[in-house]
């Protein structure tokens, strides 16, 4: 574990961070009060949708959610906050369920970081830094919550297993126990002009 903390710690410093007590510039601020707005609009619009379908009609139905309104949900979120900067929110994880979610090296780094903290105590880290893209990213860590032990703990019924293998083939994304580091939510800020 030692390892990892120091791998993250070197990358991360590679990343140009910027701690959240340090944030200064007025731009800086508002992104930060915008990302954290988004990430918790996707995430309480997720947790809704899947909660009353997984009530409604049980976990199988749930994956469905997942797969098919977890994007149209996220398009609904970044349509609504698109100003002069355009900013979109998404969801990355160390071990992913849909392969479209996987993050680059340097969010990954930033995941593991999460993960480094988060050993040492921390509940959610969240963090802001410009990436060797030139953009600037928010990541917030996502929680592994009870409810979502269906599907992501470490012992899922064969009929949600056999769904989750049928929506998402090359699913990692299982063996979670409540409290663990799930993955993270991701703002990612680009010009108006890219």
């Amino acid at each position: 574990m030692k390892a990892i903390k120091i791998i993250a710690a070197s990358v991360l410093a590679a990343l140009s961070l910027t701690s959240f007590a340090q944030t200064s510039s007025a731009d800086e601020q508002q992104r930060l009060e915008q990302s954290r707005a988004m990430s918790k609009a996707l995430g309480s619009q997720l947790s809704a949708t899947l909660m009353k379908a997984m009530q409604e009609q049980g976990p199988v139905h749930g994956i469905q959610v997942c797969n098919e309104q977890a994007p149209a949900i996220a398009a609904a979120v970044n349509a609504a906050n698109q100003g002069d900067t355009k900013a979109v929110v998404s969801r990355t994880a160390l071990r992913v369920r849909n392969t479209n979610n996987a993050p680059t090296a340097e969010q990954r780094a930033v995941l593991e970081y999460f993960q480094a903290r988060m050993n040492q105590g921390e509940t959610a880290p969240e963090l802001m830094f410009s990436s060797s893209d030139g953009n600037q990213y928010y990541m917030k860590a996502i929680v592994m919550q009870p409810q979502c032990a269906a599907c992501h703990g470490g012992s899922i019924k064969p009929e949600i297993a056999q769904a989750v293998q049928a929506k998402y083939p090359a699913d990692q994304a299982t063996g979670f126990a409540v409290g663990d580091l799930r993955g993270a939510f991701l703002v990612q800020w680009l010009d108006a002009k890219n």
